[in-house]
């Protein structure tokens, strides 16, 4: 039996091999500012992929500061979308990095962000395709992460246009897609059996709710994984946050772990 790149490096996104995916985004010093500070950078990603992350999602430069031996068995995605909370339209997104890019670093998969009902979507959804067909050449895996966000979407959550969303994404060429929560999480059922590829949730707005609950929900939904970022990177013990929610994704025992995971932030 022969085997691809793009089936490898997939394989290499889910730790456990079971499939199931926990990437943790740390790509919001772009968007948004710094993460971390210099001096706390590299125990930052330790703890990430200590506490058994799947996947970091950074952008090429940041890519080039991490030290290998942090990310142990946790994979690289790169991302190749940016734009900052500055700009006159926020949801505009241009590629910054190619696929050439990410192989040099040495990535498992590529992301690239959508919003879809923007004033730039038409040229956001070519973007898509250009990167899915580098992708499917160089035989690397495409996340897109893929969100209704625009002046002409009215509820960003609403479970015909997130299903819309992903099917996109499938329709595209990415291997992955990351879109938001419902209001009603229990209707991501609805969502993820409508698309032919798995689906990762993002963090979501921040809320009262233990976030292993809601972790718990979604994967119950029938998502294939989650895509945590700052609800991550600003609790009191990354490493710890990381374990719990790795052990639902992947359907481990975390009974020694006992304290509710009240976190805020959205990913």
């Amino acid at each position: 039996m022969t085997t691809d790149g793009k089936a490898l490096r997939m394989r290499r996104l889910s730790r456990t091999g079971d499939g199931k995916h926990l990437f943790v985004p740390l790509d919001h010093s772009v968007s948004d500012g710094p993460v971390s500070d210099r001096s706390h950078w590299d125990d930052l990603v330790r703890a990430i992929a200590g506490g058994g992350a799947d996947a970091l999602v950074v952008h090429k430069g940041r890519a080039r500061t991490l030290d290998p031996s942090a990310l142990g068995e946790c994979g690289l995605v790169v991302h190749l979308s940016a734009s900052t909370a500055h700009a006159a339209d926020t949801d505009a997104k241009v590629l910054v990095g190619d696929v050439d890019d990410a192989l040099r670093l040495g990535a498992d998969a590529v992301s690239v962000h959508v919003n879809v009902g923007s004033d730039t979507e038409s040229r956001q959804l070519a973007d898509l395709g250009l990167v899915a067909g580098a992708c499917q050449r160089w035989g690397i895996p495409l996340l897109a992460m893929i969100y209704p966000r625009g002046p002409r979407i009215a509820d960003p959550r609403d479970v015909t246009l997130l299903s819309h969303a992903v099917n996109i994404a499938a329709d595209l060429g990415a291997d992955l897609v990351k879109t938001a929560v419902p209001a009603d999480p229990a209707r991501m059922s609805e969502v993820v059996e409508s698309c032919p590829l798995p689906v990762l949730c993002a963090g979501g707005a921040p809320d009262a709710r233990d976030l292993e609950v809601a972790a718990a929900e979604l994967m119950d939904a029938g998502c294939a994984g989650l895509a945590i970022g700052r609800r991550i990177f600003t609790s009191e013990n990354p490493a710890v946050t990381v374990a719990r929610l790795a052990a639902v994704v992947h359907a481990q025992n975390p009974a020694a772990l006992s304290e509710p995971l009240l976190t805020t932030g959205v990913a």
